[in-house]
């Protein structure tokens, strides 16, 4: 009797908890779903802001540009030759610097050839000599591509700024159905992601799609960042 009362205690208890575990867990694949709906919403904003940016104020400041040029050349020599070479210095450097801020966004390099392409576009424009070896197959997730690319590309400007490094190294691979990037340096070390700057927020990207963002800086160097997201190819090249 003791022994069938306490199976049917047991019963019952599983009964109430199964429901309450289910919801939970059903709670937690929703919480998942969202976050990375909204990374992807996040992107698409991203992407919508450059193609604005681009199609819109790049375009008229590069006319405006043009326009200062030819009226520099024709104008004769004297006061107003003088402020069309300023005017055309200025709207040039504006130009220069609405490039870099629309790069900063989402390079366009990124969204037509993917995350390989656009980080060695970015090691070429790097302040220090960065070496890239990249080995994809194809094109993976737009959000996987956007959280590993501004990733990869904070740590070399956190190094030209930080560490006195005269070189790094970026390497990144699909396998196993993880994205994996290295980012190494020379520099002096004691990196940290959590004291906050450029990184820190970048980092919290890579949780969202389930991924890992790891630090190992010692004092003294050299540092070693890697990133790894779970994903699966969306294109395979052949």
């Amino acid at each position: 009797m003791v022994g069938a009362v306490a199976v049917a205690r047991v019963e019952l208890a599983r009964m109430l908890l199964v429901p309450e575990e289910t919801d939970l867990g059903e709670r937690a694949t929703e919480l998942v779903r969202s976050r990375v709906r909204l990374v992807d919403a996040f992107e698409a904003e991203r992407k919508q802001i450059e193609r604005d940016l681009h199609d819109g104020a790049q375009q008229r400041i590069g006319a405006l540009t043009m326009t200062l040029g030819l009226a520099r050349l024709d104008a004769p020599p004297g006061a107003l030759a003088d402020q069309l070479a300023k005017a055309h210095d200025e709207a040039g450097k504006a130009l220069a610097e609405l490039r870099e801020l629309i790069q900063g966004i989402h390079p366009k390099v990124l969204a037509d050839f993917g995350v390989g392409a656009a980080v060695v576009d970015a090691a070429d424009r790097s302040v220090i000599p960065v070496d890239v070896s990249v080995d994809l197959s194809g094109r993976l997730p737009e959000a996987v591509e956007a959280a590993a690319y501004f990733v990869v590309c904070e740590a070399p400007a956190n190094v030209a700024k930080h560490s006195g490094a005269q070189r790094a190294e970026v390497a990144g691979r699909h396998a196993d159905g993880w994205l994996v990037f290295d980012v190494r340096d020379d520099g002096c070390g004691g990196a940290d992601v959590q004291r906050g700057g450029g990184l820190t927020g970048l980092a919290d990207r890579v949780p969202v799609l389930d991924g890992r963002l790891t630090l190992s800086s010692p004092a003294g160097g050299p540092t070693l960042l890697r990133v790894e997201i779970p994903c699966v190819p969306t294109e395979v090249s052949v």
